[in-house]
């Protein structure tokens, strides 16, 4: 049976990046982002029915009520079984610097909250009957400033942190019928991933590789294969993790010289 994705985010970005991964192994994706240009842009990289690309900003309810709709239908028209194998909630703001603490606005802070929690529980909330249908997954993207941080990032910072106690809050209310899992991505360089407007082939420095003990910088296949990875039957006996895909960055001790 093929199997049937829903990615939030996902038309710029490690969202854009795993949507073209699993369309290529033969999934079909339903690729939810605001951001209609770049949706537009995705679905003619990508024609056929394999794609369902919906306008949706995924922090109101009303909008993800009704995209949801949209997916259960092209489902139905396609003659696809119920459910959903997979729900990847990677909708945030980018920009993790939201200014100093003292002179955050309530509503900039929404903002962040709205963007990946808020986002995160309100499509769960809608996939989770199809989830269960299936013995689907769903896996939320964190980032690894979940774990650390840089001065003036308390919207972001707060906003990833909750995706991981909602990670594993959900994996045991939802288990064992549901796996619940995170992704803390690290360094991934989404600049050629962007819609044709904002589109960038950024140049490292020697200095930016050196700081992964891995050599590179990250890019959205090494966040998409773990998606896979975490999707699989194969690894049914992991759930409620929060596992780090940064190259090995984070345990790497720095000191000023």
């Amino acid at each position: 049976m093929t199997k049937t994705a829903i990615i939030t985010g996902g038309a710029q970005g490690i969202g854009r990046g795993t949507v073209h991964h699993l369309l290529e192994r033969g999934w079909r994706v339903a690729a939810l982002d605001k951001d209609a240009q770049a949706l537009a842009e995705l679905a003619a990289l990508a024609p056929g029915e394999a794609l369902l690309t919906v306008t949706c900003d995924v922090g109101k309810e009303a909008a993800v009520r009704d995209a949801f709709g949209k997916v259960a239908a092209w489902q139905e028209a396609a003659g696809e079984d119920e459910g959903v194998d997979l729900l990847v909630n990677n909708a945030g703001i980018a920009d993790p610097v939201s200014g100093p603490i003292e002179t955050l606005a309530l509503k900039d802070w929404q903002g962040w909250i709205d963007a990946s929690l808020t986002a995160a529980f309100l499509c769960t909330r809608a996939a989770v009957a199809g989830l269960r249908a299936r013995h689907g997954n769903i896996v939320n993207i964190a980032s690894t400033r979940a774990l650390q941080s840089e001065p003036d990032c308390e919207a972001y910072a707060a906003a990833k942190g909750g995706l991981v106690a909602l990670t594993h809050a959900l994996a045991i209310s939802l288990g064992p019928d549901v796996r619940v899992n995170a992704i803390l991505p690290g360094w991934i360089e989404t600049g050629p991933w962007q819609k044709a407007a904002d589109r960038k082939n950024p140049k490292h420095r020697a200095v930016d590789r050196e700081q992964h003990p891995v050599g590179r910088i990250g890019e959205p296949r090494d966040i998409a294969s773990a998606i896979l990875w975490l999707a699989d039957d194969a690894t049914g006996f992991v759930t409620g993790q929060a596992i780090a895909i940064d190259g090995g960055m984070t345990k790497k001790m720095i000191y000023a010289g």
